[in-house]
């Protein structure tokens, strides 16, 4: 069954090629058929696991996947920005460059600005440490990009309580969370202070903005999970593959926070 189903795979991508759209909704349905096999396929016998090329103590790439196309966790995160697109207006801040404000904010951002921890950032519009950063107005902006930030503040309940202070009324927080992953990046190993779950960062985000103005989503499979822990990019895996979440394996953890106006913060 599974090689026949690869072999009408491999041929579909053949043909896709050659004759445009209509085989390439077929081959999606293939894939999409592909999917659900693995997802109920039998499970080997003790001793029968084949490995493959994963059998083996080195990571195939210890650049998260940038190497070989776009990291399996920026699927997701970037599938998150893009789902809340409509919330990154006005005046947005973004924790180390404007990446994701540019993208996905386009012509609803009025102004920009940059944070990031030291000096010596070209595109830093403000320096300061989120857990300590009284010197940032409160109620100054309407939209915050926290992108993998989190883990790197080792208190990262007051960055969270500063976060709020400095949101406007109405404003939104948006913020991802490493789950299983790497931890190559050797300027920032150092300050990789924590791992998250679903459950602290919405803990974390809840008790400060309310559980009621907030919303938790953890994103991940096991396949996603073992192959982002190899380096693989999210184009060595199909649409199925990736989409698939299973709460016991959360690879990327999101948080879309909304900081109350005065009335509602009453109810």
């Amino acid at each position: 069954m599974p090689g026949r189903i690869a072999a009408s795979l491999a041929a579909t991508r053949t043909c896709a090629q050659e004759t445009g759209p209509m085989v390439t909704r077929l081959g999606t349905r293939v894939m999409n058929r592909m999917t659900r096999w693995r997802r109920q396929a039998p499970k080997p016998a003790i001793g029968r696991v084949s490995f493959g090329d994963l059998r083996r103590l080195e990571p195939i790439s210890r650049r998260w996947g940038y190497d070989r196309g776009r990291p399996i966790d920026r699927f997701y995160i970037e599938r998150f920005f893009s789902q809340a697109a409509d919330s990154i207006a006005g005046r947005v801040l973004e924790v180390g460059d404007d990446r994701y404000t540019r993208l996905f904010g386009t012509d609803r951002v009025q102004r920009s600005d940059v944070l990031h921890v030291t000096e010596g950032n070209p595109k830093a519009t403000i320096v300061a440490d989120l857990s300590r950063a009284d010197h940032i107005p409160s109620n100054t902006f309407d939209c915050i990009i926290l992108c993998q930030t989190l883990q790197l503040i080792y208190d990262p309940a007051a960055a969270i309580a500063c976060i709020h202070r400095i949101l406007a009324p109405g404003g939104v927080a948006l913020a991802t969370f490493p789950g299983i992953t790497q931890r190559s990046d050797a300027a920032w190993r150092d300050q990789w202070y924590w791992s998250f779950t679903s459950a602290s960062a919405g803990r974390l985000f809840g008790d400060v903005f309310g559980h009621n103005s907030m919303a938790v989503r953890a994103h991940g499979n096991v396949l996603t999970a073992i192959s982002f822990l190899h380096g693989l990019a999210a184009e060595e895996l199909a649409a199925g593959e990736l989409d698939y979440d299973d709460p016991e394996y959360e690879c990327v953890i999101t948080v879309k926070a909304t900081k109350p106006h005065t009335s509602e913060a009453a109810l």
